[in-house]
């Protein structure tokens, strides 16, 4: 296996590898001359050309990638990235493993802020280095080797994550969004880019979201949004069961950097609230959505519809023992949701008033 390797600083995961030369160079052909030249050439400037040669005369050579690694890195350093992108492109096609190639290449169209480039450069290196992952490794250097392949793998899904947030187009929001899913569709990055991304799908979103979630487990984003879409069809099993199914996934994932995880338990638990509200489970639904206040505060609609719910349980469940105490309660809770602006506000108000024509209250 032909490995290229340069010394990089990623941006999340920072990973030092050394230039590796792992293939025969015959000085009996043209290219294998140029080859010999480029490695004993101390001058940068006709390294560089050398190198820029031979890849221009032999993209397809097993020696491209070497080279290019080496060229690239030159172009970066020198924030010439339209030449580094160009080199780059040549190669990651040819080269199976080009992993590095494919690094400094998505390193390259981020600096000339190319997102359709980044989106091919990303998605390829991504593939590459779920494949090389999956070889068992021999020695301690090998294993070596495999970490770095991850956290090249991790960048790139990383890229794309970052793009669907610097886009504004909502077409390009999709088009970043489905190449990190077919770059990876259980990457911790597609957990977080699902938002943007089933938002930007307008009325596909619910049935993307249902996708993404079928195809991994973990992802309590899509779980989150298919609860919603639930929530707003009036489907209250599906409200329960996604809700269910995010909190379980949000209890026992990895935690992720700029995951938010507090404020997505906060809205797992709304949501099982709410579906269980749906269904006349007032003393489940009490207890989901008691859980989620403090989380949801942020949000005015959904924190209405808390105390709105919260009101509706406590009442029901108050009247049906004859505690006061509780009725009261829930009287408290309509009386909050009434002070805020939402759909439920106008209910909420009349609800409070004839709570409190019923107890006698003022």
């Amino acid at each position: 296996m032909k490995r290229y390797l340069v010394t990089l600083v990623l941006l999340v995961m920072p990973v030092v590898a050394q230039q590796r030369q792992n293939f025969t160079i015959n000085v009996g052909t043209p290219e294998g001359q140029l080859l010999q030249n480029i490695g004993q050439e101390a001058d940068e400037a006709k390294k560089v050309a050398m190198m820029q040669e031979f890849l221009d005369k032999y993209p397809m050579h097993e020696g491209a990638g070497w080279v290019c690694v080496q060229l690239q890195a030159v172009y970066l350093n020198q924030k010439n990235y339209d030449k580094a992108l160009d080199a780059g492109m040549k190669v990651m096609d040819s080269s199976p493993d080009a992993i590095d190639v494919g690094l400094n290449t998505i390193k390259a169209a981020e600096g000339k802020e190319d997102t359709g480039a980044v989106r091919k450069a990303a998605v390829k290196t991504a593939q590459i280095a779920r494949k090389l992952e999956a070889v068992k490794p021999a020695d301690d250097d090998a294993k070596a080797m495999i970490e770095h392949d991850k956290e090249v793998g991790n960048y790139a899904e990383y890229a794309l994550y970052a793009a669907t947030l610097r886009a504004k187009d909502p077409k390009e929001v999709v088009e970043i969004g489905a190449a990190l899913e077919e770059a990876n569709p259980k990457s911790q990055y597609l957990w977080l880019a699902t938002p943007n991304y089933v938002r930007a799908l307008g009325g596909k979103g619910c049935a993307t979201a249902s996708k993404l979630a079928a195809a991994d487990s973990k992802n309590a984003e899509a779980f989150l949004v298919a609860a919603d879409c639930g929530w707003r069809g009036s489907r209250a099993d599906a409200v329960v069961s996604n809700g269910t199914r995010a909190l379980e996934a949000l209890n026992s994932r990895p935690k992720v950097e700029g995951g938010n995880e507090g404020g997505k338990i906060g809205m797992a638990n709304f949501y099982i609230g709410i579906g269980n509200s749906m269904q006349m489970k007032y003393g489940p639904a009490n207890r989901a959505l008691r859980a989620a206040l403090p989380a949801i505060k942020g949000d005015s609609a959904i924190y209405a519809n808390a105390l709105f719910n919260l009101g509706l349980a406590n009442y029901s469940m108050g009247k049906a023992i004859g505690d006061r105490g509780q009725i009261r309660e829930g009287l408290k809770y309509f009386e909050e949701s009434a002070g805020i602006t939402s759909n439920v506000q106008q209910q909420a108000s009349r609800n409070a008033t004839l709570i409190k024509q019923e107890i006698g209250a003022k």
